[in-house]
């Protein structure tokens, strides 16, 4: 039979339409046999009737059946092909599938309009009533973007490549809210000879796969995004966000006020009137403002949690009487249209945190006990990121608050140095601190520092070094000796540290680097141990940076140098020591913000300090650190007075002339004059008998009146108890008794012994 001859037609009840020429031919019936009739019941007649007139065997033929749209009416067309490997089996399958598979399947001509739909069709939710065919595809069900799915159909039907599993989403049903998934595939359809003509869609029911699938991603979400950031606050507002549109469509976090304060939190059942804080919100309609600590009222879900610390799955009524309870929410709930609530605590180990509210609202379908199960799982992790966060927030308020106290506040303004601080507080404090110490002779040690770790342990060994800096620099030591000595102290810190257990010890590092300014020599004597060097802006704007060799890190080998560097820094000259993190930034010459140090000479030192704050903070960093800076000044000649001395006995009486003359033109009070003639005399008395030549005396007078007497000598002087028939040895004993404070520091050459007082009235003359 030659391929394409039409056999019969069929309408959509399997009854025969048309029964043409070759159908005769082939089953061996007239039409008017065969119209009118079922098609199954032909075949089986024709089958059993062997011995009717015109029956002849049907023969071995193959078909190929396609649907003819005629109005509104499908028919189904069976034409030969002439292909043996076809056969009756073919319809069968057919009938099968179109009749009794549980898939959803549609037959679409090149028009994309509907000609054949699946049994299983008829029972589909989401389907739109009426019959669907005739119309576009996209009118069959509801989507949620129809253009998309016509658009993913003619590109199938174009280039003939399948789309296998498509989540399509709709909305749901009447009886069942939300939305309704479909893993959805397209396949073009084509006749023997390759020409196209129309598709095949199938459509199977995935809604509740979808759902399990996103809860797992929801949970997923929480996992990456919750507990982030060791912040209670932080971590209230990244549940919300995690779970928002998610879950549920407003979200409300209420802690335990104790527990957002670092304090321990309560254990369940807790107090009625325990207060809680809005923690976090996200939604259309809150009740109250985030922030607001209120006891939560007894009688409603969210209390009852808290006395059981049971997740509730509860529906909104607007008649229920626990929304009586709270007026304010209750407005707020029913004014976003909420229709089911879950309420969830924030638990763990028996201890109540806080308490979490899901609501979905509108179209949304209600909670369900999945959901419930999802929801506390949630809050189970929540809690234990809370929790964590609680913990670290206690130590870092303990840290700061310790490391305020041992800080040093902004420095006392000095005539001889303008001094300015920046400090860049860590997120779990740590040990970075600066100092500018005032030292005898109008000199001050300015001082930049940093403890390696965080929190408790680095904030108490900043202290503890700090306390050993101050008392060491009260012995005036050049800062090479100074550090060397301070490199012992926290030698022995180490050594402590190493002998209590502890679980994550780690190696003691603290850097340091002094930098001593002298305003009448107009220098600055240098020496670090692992801190960057020190950068100093010249008067007329030109950057230099002050290299002086690094010593190891403070605590290191016993035998290790500290070499110190003098250099000449003209006054006007702007000093920055920083740690790490600000040299980095600022210090170093390609540092992206060293331009604004470089242009400090024209600008005041807040000015200065203020700029590369701002920028400083705008560029994310976030650790420990610690920039000073300072602009020198040079002590007024007038304030000095300095007086060559012989080496004999004669040099007392000189030196006690000149300070008379000196102290007399300063209008010094006679009763400080009187003491300083006295020290004058006994430290130059002191240094021709056990000093050796060239002798110097200087006065200094700044905020404190210094005396200086220097010598070639190298031995230091000490203080001697002489015997009361004694006629010696009193000097030192009496300038220690009259002078505020005095001291011995040492020069490449010699010495100078220097006693300090206060100043007192001015006298008459002044």
């Amino acid at each position: 039979m030659p391929s394409g001859d039409v056999l019969l037609l069929v309408d959509e009840d399997g009854r025969v339409v048309e029964w043409g020429r070759p159908a005769e031919e082939l089953f061996g019936r007239p039409a008017e046999e065969a119209v009118g009739r079922s098609l199954g019941a032909l075949l089986r007649a024709t089958a059993m009737d062997a011995g009717h007139p015109h029956a002849g065997p049907p023969g071995a033929v193959s078909v190929r059946i396609e649907p003819v749209l005629r109005g509104a009416s499908v028919l189904w067309r069976v034409c030969a092909t002439g292909d043996p490997a076809l056969s009756r089996q073919d319809v069968a399958v057919l009938r099968t599938v179109f009749a009794r598979a549980p898939l959803q399947l549609l037959v679409l001509d090149r028009r994309l309009r509907v000609v054949r739909m699946s049994a299983a069709f008829g029972t589909a939710r989401g389907a739109r009533a009426g019959s669907p065919l005739g119309r576009h595809f996209t009118e069959v069900y509801d989507l949620d973007r129809p253009e998309e799915e016509a658009e993913v159909a003619r590109r199938v039907l174009e280039s003939g490549e399948p789309v296998l599993d498509r989540i399509v989403r709709g909305p749901g049903t009447p009886e069942r809210r939300g939305y309704r998934s479909r893993s959805v595939c397209y396949f073009r359809l084509e006749d023997s000879g390759g020409d196209t003509l129309g598709l095949v869609t199938s459509a199977v029911d995935v809604t509740d796969r979808e759902k399990a699938r996103d809860r797992l991603d929801l949970m997923e979400q929480v996992r990456a995004r919750v507990g982030q950031v060791p912040n209670v606050g932080l971590v209230s507002r990244e549940l919300v966000d995690a779970v928002v549109p998610a879950l549920a469509d407003t979200a409300v976090v209420e802690m335990v006020d104790d527990v957002v304060r670092g304090e321990e939190p309560p254990k369940v059942p807790v107090h009625q009137d325990l207060p809680l804080r809005r923690a976090a919100f996200r939604g259309r309609l809150s009740a109250y403002p985030v922030g607001e600590v209120r006891p939560l009222p007894p009688g409603t879900p969210f209390a009852d949690v808290l006395a059981d610390a049971r997740a509730r799955l509860v529906p909104i009524d607007e008649h229920a009487p626990w929304l009586a309870a709270d007026p304010a929410r209750a407005d707020a709930i029913l004014g976003s249209g909420a229709h089911s609530l879950i309420v969830a605590p924030l638990t763990l180990r028996d201890h109540a945190l806080g308490v979490v509210s899901f609501y979905r609202e509108q179209d949304r379908e209600p909670f369900d006990e999945d959901d419930l199960r999802v929801a506390s799982a949630v809050c189970a992790h929540a809690a234990l990121c809370i929790e964590n966060a609680r913990q670290y927030m206690r130590e870092w308020i303990i840290a700061s608050t310790l490391q305020r106290r041992l800080l040093p506040g902004q420095p006392a303004g000095r005539p001889t140095v303008e001094v300015s601080r920046l400090h860049q507080a860590g997120p779990e404090g740590g040990g970075a601190w600066s100092d500018a110490i005032a030292l005898p002779g109008a000199r001050t040690a300015l001082v930049v520092g940093d403890v390696a770790g965080r929190g408790i342990v680095a904030a108490i060994t900043m202290g503890l070094v700090r306390t050993a800096l101050h008392t060491l620099a009260a012995l005036d030591l050049p800062p090479d000796e100074l550090l060397a000595r301070l490199s012992e102290t926290a030698a022995r810190l180490a050594a402590a540290s190493a002998a209590l257990p502890q679980l994550d010890s780690e190696p003691l590092g603290i850097g340091c680097a002094i930098a001593v300014y002298d305003p009448v020599d107009l220098t600055c004597t240098i020496a670090r141990a692992g801190l960057p060097e020190p950068v100093a802006v010249l008067p007329d704007g030109t950057p230099a940076i002050l290299a002086a060799p690094s010593g190891p890190l403070l605590s290191g080998p016993a035998d290790a140098p500290f070499p110190a560097t003098t250099v000449g820094l003209p006054a006007g000259s702007t000093l920055a020591m920083a740690t790490t993190s600000f040299a980095e930034r600022v210090l170093a010459p390609s540092a992206p913000l060293r331009p604004l140090l470089d242009g400090a000479a024209a600008r005041s030192l807040p000015e200065v300090c203020d700029a590369i704050g701002s920028a400083f903070a705008a560029s994310g960093a976030s650790d420990e650190t610690v920039m000073l800076l300072a602009r020198t000044v040079a002590l007024p000649a007038d304030r000095v007075m300095t007086r060559a001395l012989p080496a004999g006995a004669e040099a007392a009486p000189i030196a006690r002339a000149a300070a008379r003359r000196q102290l007399e033109a300063w209008g010094v009070a006679e009763e400080t004059a009187f003491t300083t003639e006295l020290i004058v005399s006994e430290l130059v008395g002191n240094a021709v008998r056990h000093g050796a030549p060239p002798l110097r005396l200087r006065l200094i007078l700044e905020q404190m009146l210094t005396c200086e007497v220097s010598d070639g000598a190298a031995g230091a002087p000490h203080v001697q108890h002489a015997r009361t028939v004694d006629e010696n040895g009193r000097g030192l004993f009496i300038v220690a008794g009259i002078a505020d404070q005095w001291g011995v520091r040492r020069r490449a050459r010699g010495k100078t012994v220097w006693a300090q007082q206060p100043l007192g009235a001015p006298s008459d003359g002044r």
